[in-house]
């Protein structure tokens, strides 16, 4: 029974008409372990974004609620990411802004023009633009941008100014202001950081081992390891007076509502932020996806991923809307949101309550919160992104591979983030292009005692002189027309025994206008010379266009439904009963 179209695109009537106590349950608590671990990453993330603290909660309350009504995900939770809040920062340096109300003005605008390109995508439904971005460009991107925020968030740890959006420019900054740095900034920093990583590492079998809370649970409370290490130096600054000694803390965080209204749409704004929108907004959607549609397997669910462009543009939109920037769903908070019990995106919209409720009362408690733990908190959980095996992993299996990856990494490291990714894209469509201009073409014989062809240089097959025949591993385009061409007719040149040339077109989806006036000249050549020309195993799509033209009337040859069929028939009867015996 079809779904109706009003009810794939508001998915809430969907489960919601299902929604008994046993799921509010789960909801529940996956939202109040999400809500704790929230506080603190979305700060931290604010802060990553170059934007004031409180952003990051104003951009993780209405999203999620927008994300229940649209999502189709039962455990994705939207909010800022790591990866997203650096090219929101890359993107918006260059503006020049002088004041950070402009700066937070422009992040909004930014978030509306990524909604509005997620949407527009979905209304087109192109979710599968986002297969553009190929994995090693995907793994080589979020490699350095794992780096590139962690090294950035050591001018926090180290307790100096530095800047830039580029390797070379934050370690040539950090490096001038080396002398300045503050040591009880340093103190705090590196025991948050050492904290966290036990956290990440060991408390887990902690709890497992010494406590006996199950795998799960304990797996759990160490993802939320972050509120121990705000909690533990928020308290030890305000104690010890550290903002005095040069400790830089989040200061006074605005408590209420968050501020409603539309971002200004200034044109010059707009042309600005358009091309780093439509970045932010495939890149977020990639990750979203990924993150969604693994969970969603674990527990043999299923997602709409052109309805997933829908959901997630309508959270940007509400980020917008709200004093937030660029969010997407992120893949720390979905899996503690899953673990945690969630069934349903309810969980992410109790969530958002949660958030509203630590914007409007609890905020005048993270006064005394250092900068470094923050900082500390961002550094632990993207260097969990940071895979450089992958350089190597490519270099041994794929060398066009490991092209798009290093050509990735080196430029988002030593340029910035939306040259290292486009430039990936590009490579990637390059190799791409040079690959199938130069499609692997293989001479097939048949093997003994069966109808199976195989490539004569692999296998001990039976061959003809008279009978050449290739198989064709790529579409033929304008691309690789040409040299298809050349090649055949070198091949039959090489043959004085030819008579009958058979291209096995079974690995050939598409034959364009290009490549199909080269058949005809391959066609014409080996009349020239003699010999005829067949086609074996053409698939249906492929036959319905050439029955469009005059090629198949002008054909020497014949068109045969299998290579068997051909090899044998072309042998002649005798040759064809002999083959057929052996």
């Amino acid at each position: 029974m079809r779904t109706p179209r009003w009810q794939s695109l508001f998915p809430v009537l969907d489960w919601g008409r299902r929604y008994d106590r046993g799921k509010f349950a789960g909801d529940m608590t996956a939202a109040v372990i999400v809500t704790i671990m929230l506080i603190p990453q979305s700060l931290a993330y604010a802060l990553l974004a170059g934007l004031p603290a409180e952003v990051g909660l104003y951009a993780s309350i209405l999203p999620l609620v927008f994300y229940a009504i649209f999502g189709t995900s039962r455990a994705l939770a939207v909010g800022p990411v790591a990866v997203v809040s650096l090219m929101t920062a890359s993107a918006l340096a260059p503006l020049g802004l002088e004041s950070m109300a402009e700066y937070v003005a422009a992040a909004g605008l930014l978030a509306l023009l990524s909604g509005a390109v997620l949407l527009a995508m979905g209304a087109l439904r192109l979710g599968v633009v986002a297969n553009f971005l190929s994995h090693p460009v995907i793994a080589g991107f979020i490699t350095a941008s794992g780096i590139l925020i962690a090294v950035s968030q050591l001018k926090h740890i180290l307790g100096i100014e530095a800047h830039g959006h580029a390797l070379p420019q934050i370690l040539a900054s950090l490096w001038h202001n080396i002398g300045q740095v503050n040591g009880p900034t340093v103190i705090v920093g590196l025991l948050a950081l050492a904290f966290l990583f036990w956290v990440r590492k060991g408390l887990a079998g902690v709890l497992h081992a010494r406590l006996g809370l199950s795998k799960d649970l304990a797996g759990t409370i160490a993802r939320i390891g972050p509120i121990f290490a705000v909690i533990g130096t928020t308290l030890a600054a305000w104690a010890l007076n550290l903002a005095e000694q040069g400790v830089s803390v989040v200061g006074e965080v605005p408590m209420g509502l968050p501020p409603f209204g539309l971002p200004v749409l200034d044109l010059g704004l707009v042309q600005a932020l358009i091309g780093p929108a439509v970045l932010i907004s495939v890149i977020g959607y990639v990750e979203s996806v990924s993150v969604a549609q693994t969970l969603a397997a674990k527990r043999r669910q299923r997602i709409e991923p052109n309805q997933e462009l829908i959901a997630l543009g309508a959270s940007n939109v509400s980020s917008a809307l709200s004093g937030g920037y660029p969010v997407t769903g992120g893949f720390a908070r979905s899996v503690v949101n899953f673990d945690a019990g969630a069934r349903t995106p309810a969980a992410g919209a109790f969530t958002a309550v949660g958030l509203l409720v630590a914007a409007m009362f609890l905020t005048p408690l993270l006064y005394f919160l250092p900068n470094a733990t923050l900082a500390a908190t961002i550094i632990v959980a993207v260097l969990s992104l940071v895979d450089l095996g992958i350089l190597k992993r490519a270099w041994g299996y794929s060398k066009a591979d490991f092209a798009a990856v290093a050509s990735t990494i080196a430029l988002t490291l030593g340029v910035g983030v939306e040259i290292g990714v486009a430039t990936g894209v590009l490579v990637s469509l390059l190799l791409f292009v040079w690959k199938t201009a130069r499609p692997h073409v293989a001479e097939v014989g048949q093997v003994p005692g069966s109808q199976h062809f195989r490539n004569i240089q692999r296998h001990e097959v039976v061959t003809d002189p008279a009978v050449l025949t290739l198989r064709i591993d790529e579409s033929l385009y304008f691309a690789n027309a040409r040299r298809m061409e050349d090649l055949v007719t070198a091949r039959a040149l090489d043959c004085p025994e030819l008579k009958h040339v058979v291209l096995m077109f079974s690995a050939v989806n598409e034959v364009d206008l290009s490549a199909l006036e080269s058949l005809e000249a391959i066609n014409r050549r080996l009349d020239d010379l003699g010999v005829r020309l067949h086609l074996s195993e053409v698939k249906g799509p492929v036959m319905d266009r050439l029955k469009r033209t005059h090629f198949l009337e002008e054909l020497t040859g014949e068109v045969f439904l299998s290579q068997y069929e051909a090899f044998a028939t072309l042998r002649g009867s005798d040759a064809g009963r002999e083959a057929a015996a052996e």
